[in-house]
Formats: structure tokens, sequence, C-alpha cells
């Protein structure tokens, strides 16, 4: 029944709503203000995001544990998403992250590539970009300033074309009124993370057949990181859209679309009546 999908934590306090059915699909979110179940609208978001695969996957939306350790790497963060895939799924997955999530899921298919069937990265790559890095530490500087509804609004208008972004400052402090998290812990633990995050280095460890999917216009990366993170696997892909940024790649149909004809691929042939 809509609205009553299965919801809770996972071995390692990692946080997951499940809807679909079929063999199991991992999607890990981008950043989010806190590590907990999603309700109202990231519940619904996250839902949406998971509709188009549910029909023919059991779909697990899982986000980071819940109660990170300050210091933890982005290896550490993948290592929760590994214990709660082997302890409660049944490995191996398919798994698909979207921009934080796919730092996430990048690392978990470098350190244990056992556990992956299937990888497809959305508006994410073996690091961030130079400009991405200055947009996720200024987030970071106005949390621990106290200040994390600036610091959300800031990261909202600055992915808007330049003469849209002083107008919609002041709706986008209202629209992050609500996400402001009470202990920002668990995302600057993930902002610092992903600071540091490289794993360029790690890529051909990575045996799982990739699809990476990005924007041409990304704040976050550039299409040559795009394009480096699948010629750096093992078997990867890369679809860049021209001209779409990092939000438009993220929810776009399109995306959704590739994800689900990429994933499907990867299923036997079931034979015929």
């Amino acid at each position: 029944m809509p609205g009553r999908e299965p919801a809770g934590f996972l071995h390692d306090d990692a946080p997951y709503l499940r809807t679909g059915q079929g063999p199991p699909l991992v999607m890990v979110p981008g950043l989010t203000p806190g590590h907990d179940v999603p309700e109202g609208s990231q519940r619904r978001q996250a839902l949406a995001s998971a509709r188009p695969l549910a029909r023919d996957f059991t779909v697990y939306v899982i986000n980071r544990k819940k109660g990170l350790r300050p210091g933890e790497s982005m290896s550490g963060i993948a290592g929760h998403l590994a214990s709660a895939i082997e302890h409660d799924l049944g490995p191996p997955v398919f798994l698909q992250g979207t921009s934080t999530g796919g730092s996430v899921a990048l690392q978990l298919a470098a350190d244990r590539p056992d556990l992956v069937r299937r990888l497809v990265v959305v508006a994410a790559a073996y690091r961030l970009g130079p400009r991405g890095r200055q947009l996720q530490a200024e987030m970071a500087r106005l949390i621990r300033a106290g200040q994390p509804r600036q610091a959300r609004a800031s990261a909202m208008t600055a992915m808007l074309p330049g003469p849209l972004r002083g107008p919609a400052r002041p709706l986008s402090r209202l629209a992050a009124g609500p996400a402001v998290p009470a202990d920002p812990t668990d995302v600057l633990v993930t902002l610092d993370a992903e600071d540091a995050f490289d794993v360029k280095a790690g890529l051909p460890r990575i045996t799982a057949p990739t699809l990476v999917i990005g924007g041409g216009r990304d704040h976050f990366y550039t299409p040559e990181l795009f394009r480096g993170t699948a010629a750096g696997v093992q078997d990867g892909r890369v679809h860049i859209f021209p001209g779409w940024g990092h939000v438009r790649t993220s929810r776009s149909t399109a995306t959704a679309h590739l994800t689900l004809g990429f994933m499907l691929a990867g299923l036997p042939i079931r034979p015929g009546p």
C-alpha cells in the first residue's frame, strides 16, 4: 500500500526505505541534512526516485549510517553500507549512487567489488571538481558557524543560472528551513570525507559493469571527471547530457530510464511462455 513501505534501520544503523519487488537494488542518495529514516518531503523524494526501478527490483534507498564518528573517511562510510548489504540483503546487489551517494557507491565498489553486481553513478565522479570542493567547503563553514539554513540556501542557489541566484536566495532560505537538523554532526563528517575523497587509484578494482551519468554543466564535477571515472573502471561507459546541471541530471526521468535499462541488462534472460 502506498505510504506504508517498510522502513527502519539495517545492520550498522543504516537508515532505509524499501519498495518494489525483484532482486535487491540499493540506491544511495545525495547529501541529506541528517541520517535518519526519511519522512515527509524526503520520503516522497526517495520514493519518486525509486519508483521507476521498483517494478523490476526491490529497491532499498539507504542513507549513510546514523551516528558517524568525526574523522571517518569515505572508505569508512562505505564500509557501514557494506556491512548492511552483507548482513541484510544477500549480495551481490545492483547499486546506484547519486551525487554524494555516488561517491559512497564508487568507494564501496572499489573496496568490496564482491558486493556489487552492476553500478550506476549519477552526477558523481572519483573526486569532486574544484568548484564542487569550494561549494561544499562553504557549506561546512556555514554549518560550523551555526548557520545551517544559510548553508543549504547557499548550495541551492549556487546551482542556479547566475541571473537567478539573487532573486532565489530568500526563497531558498525558506525552503531550507524544514530540512535543518538539530545535530549537524553526520552531515559535517560526510562533507569532510567527501572533501578528501579521491578514489581514482582504486577504480581498476571495480569489476562490476559501470555506467556514469553526468551533466555538461554540473557545478560540482567536470565532464573530464565523468569520463575519467568511466575509463578507470574495468568495464565502464559514460553518458553526458550537454547543458544539464547537477540537479537536473540527478532527478530527470531520462536518467532514471538510462539507469533502468542498464540494470535490466544485468538480469538473466527469462524463458518465454
